[in-house]
C-alpha cells in the first residue's frame, strides 16, 4: 500500500501541488521555509531586484552549501592516504620476514 499525500507547498508566494510520501512532509515543508526565509532576506536587502533574481540568490546559496558539504564528507582523500601507509607497513613487514 502506497503512504502517498498530497500537500501544496508555497515558495516565493507561489503554491506548488505534490504528491510524496508522508515521511518526507516535514522536510519538504522545512525547506520551503527556508528558501521562503532566504528569499525574504533578499528582498529587504536589495530593493531593484525581482522575484527571480531572488530566487536564483538563494538556488545557488544553498548549491554552494551542498557541495561543500559534499566535499567535507568525501572520505576518498582519507582512504588513499590509509591505502598508501598500509602498503607501506606491508612493504616493511615483508622486508623482515
Amino acid at each position: 500500500m502506497e503512504d502517498k499525500l498530497s500537500i501544496r507547498v508555497n515558495v516565493a508566494d507561489r503554491y506548488y501541488p505534490l504528491r510524496i510520501d508522508r515521511n518526507d512532509e516535514e522536510r519538504i515543508r522545512k525547506a520551503a521555509k527556508l528558501i521562503n526565509d532566504k528569499l525574504m532576506q533578499y528582498k529587504q536587502r536589495y530593493t531593484d531586484k525581482d522575484v527571480q533574481d531572488f530566487l536564483a540568490m538563494v538556488a545557488l546559496q544553498y548549491v554552494i552549501k551542498l557541495l561543500e558539504q559534499e566535499n567535507r564528507n568525501d572520505t576518498t582523500p582519507i582512504l588513499n592516504v590509509v591505502k598508501e601507509l598500509s602498503d607501506k607497513l606491508d612493504s616493511v613487514l615483508s622486508e623482515d620476514s
